[in-house]
């Protein structure tokens, strides 16, 4: 793996580069499609690339599960057994240790947005008496399968090796994902214990498949004190990238990436996980992140939640009946060139299967245009003209 700087933003973090796999090159900043079981939900491999995506990180724990990583690596790989021929990455199963944990059954969620928990229900959630799918100790995280309950037993060392059999380009090391919700006492130890894991997970890979890059994940929630602590931490150690997660206050996250990224080692790259909306996509590259991944456009589009240059449209309101023109005006992709708003509402309202399939279309391409854009503002040295540009038409 080699990341090669190309140029920066003035006076900020933010920078373009190139990254190199086995499977190809990543031009950055990038936004990632999210292959949660080594597919994007609704789409071809082919579709995928032509909506102008790069990269797809699939989900450890789900791949797990089913069809199994031993299936997987006698296929030849994840590239071979899904067809894509470019870059992957697999996410640890770090994520189920929460949305299978504390969130399981909450409100909570890794952001604190205008909706929140009151404190009773995250008092429960913290239950160690509260039915949960996943409880955590110091040796791993015992699961109980989302398909027939089953228990399962991840361990850091585990995590690794069935990424190392799925054979993606990118893996990450096991970490414990928090609420933002969460106390300040428990995130701490919830850091400290994936920093521990951090360690053991490197060990592993270095016995296994040096031939894969593997990402540290910085943890820490919203607090400074935590995040900069795990920066230094997780820095210091012989990872070939890093990853941001964790939890955040939504209009606090440009901030919390800042701190880590001041720390972090500036020749390696940095990975924003569960990030992204438009305006989050900016602010976390203007803050130093080069690669994002989300599953929440692809899954919104199956819902009729579209973006345009002026923000989302929910598709199903009546008044796109009509509309006789693309989703988003000058918007290149391919359901915008060939579709009509009206068609494609029609078709959400006829629960065709092709909506979703067009919706996803549209949603993957604004992002990785929006990204495309972003990297030639910083090319071009005129990065702060384009969000200033962009924030004035785009209304979340």
């Amino acid at each position: 793996m080699n990341f090669k700087i190309e140029n920066k933003i003035k006076n900020s973090l933010g920078r373009v580069g190139v990254f190199s796999t086995a499977h190809g090159d990543i031009l950055t900043p990038s936004f990632v499609a999210v292959g949660t079981k080594a597919t994007v939900k609704s789409l071809s491999p082919e579709q995928v690339k032509e909506a102008g995506s790069q990269v797809i990180l699939a989900n450890t724990y789900h791949l797990y599960l089913e069809p199994g990583e031993k299936i997987i690596k006698e296929a030849g790989g994840l590239h071979n057994f899904m067809n894509w021929l470019g870059p992957t990455m697999t996410d640890s199963g770090g994520f189920q240790a929460f949305s299978l944990g504390v969130a399981y059954g909450n409100k909570l969620s890794k952001f604190i947005g205008a909706e929140s928990p009151e404190q009773k229900e995250i008092d429960e959630a913290y239950d160690e008496n509260k039915n949960k799918k996943a409880k955590i100790t110091e040796d791993g995280v015992e699961f109980k399968s989302i398909i027939d309950g089953s228990a399962h037993f991840f361990t850091p060392e585990k995590s690794i090796q069935i990424q190392n059999d799925i054979g993606a380009d990118i893996i990450f090391a096991f970490d414990e994902c928090t609420s933002p919700h969460a106390p300040k006492e428990y995130l701490n130890e919830a850091m400290e214990r994936t920093h521990r894991w951090a360690e053991r997970c490197l060990f592993e890979h270095k016995k296994n498949s040096p031939s894969q890059s593997v990402f540290g994940i910085v943890q820490g929630g919203r607090y400074e004190d935590l995040r900069k602590e795990s920066a230094k931490v997780i820095g210091g150690m012989d990872f070939q990238g890093f990853g941001v997660g964790g939890s955040f206050v939504k209009e606090d996250m440009a901030t919390a990436v800042k701190w880590v990224s001041e720390i972090l080692p500036e020749e390696k790259p940095r990975h924003l996980l569960g990030v992204g909306e438009p305006i989050d996509l900016i602010l976390g590259v203007e803050n130093g992140c080069d690669t994002f991944d989300c599953v929440a456009p692809t899954r919104m589009a199956r819902n009729g939640t579209l973006y345009t240059k002026h923000g989302k449209i929910n598709i199903m309101n009546a008044k796109y009946k009509n509309i006789f023109g693309p989703i988003s005006e000058g918007c290149e992709c391919y359901t915008c060139k060939n579709f009509t708003t009206a068609y494609v509402s029609h078709l959400f309202r006829s629960k065709e299967m092709l909506a979703s399939t067009l919706a996803s279309i549209h949603n993957l391409y604004f992002l990785n245009d929006l990204m495309l854009q972003i990297r030639k503002s910083i090319l071009n040295n005129n990065f702060f003209e384009f969000k200033q540009k962009f924030l004035e038409t785009y209304k979340p």
